[in-house]
């Protein structure tokens, strides 16, 4: 499991609801569309 790295939800990243963005060579998962696009307006804020 991961965790969404906007809202802290864990997310299958077999089947991730919100989709997923790539970040610094990383891959995040995502658990809505809103999260999704919180973090790909500015991934820098929330990637750690």
């Amino acid at each position: 499991m991961e965790k969404d790295p906007v809202c802290g939800m864990t997310v299958d990243p077999k089947r991730p609801p919100g989709g997923t963005s790539t970040y610094g060579g990383k891959t995040y998962y995502f658990c809505s569309a809103g999260c999704k696009a919180s973090f790909d307006r500015t991934p820098a804020k929330f990637a750690k």
